[in-house]
């Protein structure tokens, strides 16, 4: 058996994505994503240390 991402399954994680970011905009302003963007910066930073 192959492992591998069917298309139901793509289209199931983006709307997933997709409803989390639009619930994120409308109940908290973007709060949400802007933290995990400020967090995801710091560790691309932390990781470029090592590189």
């Amino acid at each position: 058996m192959e492992n591998r991402m069917t298309d139901r399954l793509a289209l199931t994680l983006a709307l997933l994505i997709l409803g989390l970011l639009a619930a994120d905009l409308g109940l908290l302003h973007g709060g949400g994503t802007l933290f995990l963007s400020r967090k995801l910066s710091q560790l691309v930073e932390y990781l470029a240390v090592w590189r």
